[in-house]
């Protein structure tokens, strides 16, 4: 018993001695990430900020202009355009994604044969680049509305729903997989106590499932929203912003540009001094995406159920 308890001191003193030079050096460790996050983001974040309020051609020659580049890009109507677009689009492809993963995820939970296949085919989509998809769907979509007559890039709604498809089939079987991961998690004893009390499978569903899979859906909704919002490859490859709209005075409207490729096509137009409008359109795209990211994750984490 006494070699017993001696052993055990000694682990224990030897855990706090190896411990204490850790807690000391901690910082050693952390230096080197610490290093790359102000390096890669934080610098250029605040550098990005600054030249938002100057009119530049490089990041080196700038002229303080104040607030007039947020003016220019309020008043900007391709890019009014683009965030309204961009709105729509972001609040039909998070139904249909949520609603169409969780039903899978459900349906591959219920035991039947093949559901592993299953969910790796519905999982692979979202292996390929933004880029391929764009040039892969735009062939797709060509090679059928050519027998109407038509294009994705010659009518906007065709560019809107095209843009719709592609991103449900992507990122749909990566929100199945977590949606699955929430599914599993449900306490079994909450499922067959509603059994036991005659619950019917669509009010156990509604009143046992989904209360309990809300961290999934919380998850889910925010990936949807952000993706949505920042999505850039897709469209650049699929329609490019295309057709186009000609207002009073010459200005052309994309009418499926959204944000992310309407403020690089605003930074790298043929007009140089355009660079600070650019620029101020990505600090009010990411407040905007930021803002409504936390509003979704508040109102959806005060709806999780407590295991």
């Amino acid at each position: 018993m006494r070699l017993w308890k001696r052993k055990r001191d000694n682990a224990a003193l030897n855990s706090i001695l190896i411990r204490r030079p850790i807690q000391r050096y901690f910082w050693l460790f952390l230096l080197p990430t610490f290093a790359a996050f102000c390096v890669g983001f934080l610098y250029p974040f605040c550098k990005g900020l600054f030249l938002s309020f100057c009119k530049f051609k490089t990041t080196s020659k700038w002229t303080w202009v104040g607030l007039t580049n947020y003016a220019k890009a309020l008043a900007d109507p391709s890019f009014m355009h683009a965030f309204w677009y961009t709105a729509i689009f972001a609040l039909v492809s998070l139904i249909i994604i949520n609603v169409l993963a969780f039903a899978v995820a459900y349906v591959l939970t219920q035991g039947i044969k093949g559901s592993n296949l299953f969910r790796t085919v519905f999982f692979m989509p979202n292996l390929i680049g933004g880029i391929v998809l764009g040039y892969i769907w735009s062939m797709i979509f060509d090679g059928i509305l050519t027998h109407y007559g038509t294009s994705i890039l010659l009518e906007t709604k065709y560019g809107f729903w095209g843009l719709i498809i592609l991103m449900c089939w992507q990122q749909i079987g990566y929100m199945m997989i977590i949606y699955i991961a929430g599914l599993q998690s449900v306490p079994e004893d909450m499922l067959e106590a509603a059994k036991i009390d005659g619950a019917t499978k669509w009010q156990t569903l509604w009143r046992v499932t989904i209360p309990n899979v809300m961290p999934s859906i919380t998850i889910c909704t925010f990936l949807t929203l952000t993706n949505s919002f920042k999505l850039f490859d897709q469209n650049l490859a699929l329609t490019e912003g295309r057709p186009f709209i000609m207002q009073a005075g010459g200005l052309t409207v994309k009418t499926t540009e959204m944000l992310a490729l309407n403020i690089v096509n605003s930074f790298y137009s043929t007009n140089v001094n355009s660079r600070g409008v650019g620029q101020a359109k990505a600090v009010l795209f990411f407040i905007l995406v930021a803002a409504i990211g936390l509003i979704q994750l508040k109102s959806t984490r005060s709806k999780e159920v407590q295991q």
